[in-house]
């Protein structure tokens, strides 16, 4: 009976342990499915953080298309602004009052209709401090006066902003 015994305490230790695997195999399965669940949901976030992100900066760019979509027209048109000053300028000379009114309509007419569109003219004054940022130096001529140097003598041609975008800057002479 001893043998007997024996043999059914060894089956019992080994199902024990045959149980012990199986449980140890079902835990580090089980461990495996959470690790890949993990895995699969930190790459669902990546992917839909990376998503989210494409989609804000589309639509940035979007935006910015849209605000200035009209630069290259409105590069166009800024020597034909200039030319209506100059023209301004020489008919004021003339003193013919109809011709100037006339002019100076379609010339406002014209500045408007540019405006509503988002072009601005940069406002720059005789002695003003020199910007790097927000002019071109055409030249250098000798300050006039002390307090002159390195402020704006001349402007020579205007800047224009489209929205915030600079399309033209500012050319101006400053004194050395």
């Amino acid at each position: 009976m001893t043998k007997k015994k024996e043999q059914k305490r060894a089956k019992g230790a080994a199902s024990e342990k045959q149980v012990a695997e199986e449980t140890v195999d079902k835990i580090s399965m089980e461990e495996q499915l959470k690790k890949e669940l993990a895995n699969e949901k930190d790459k669902f976030l990546r992917l839909f953080a990376e998503f989210e992100n494409y989609k804000k900066r589309t639509s940035k760019e979007r935006i910015e298309l849209y605000k200035t979509a009209n630069e290259e027209l409105m590069t166009v048109l800024l020597p034909i602004l200039d030319d209506f000053d100059r023209g301004l300028a020489e008919i004021k000379k003339a003193k013919d009052k109809e011709l100037l009114k006339g002019m100076e309509l379609i010339n406002n007419k014209l500045k408007n209709s540019l405006t509503q569109k988002g072009l601005s003219q940069i406002a720059v004054e005789k002695g003003e401090t020199f910007d790097v940022e927000l002019h071109e130096a055409i030249t250098q001529i000798p300050a006039p006066s002390e307090d002159m140097k390195g402020k704006i003598i001349d402007v020579i041609e205007q800047g224009y902003k489209l929205g915030e975008k600079i399309i033209r800057y500012p050319k101006v002479v400053v004194g050395q």
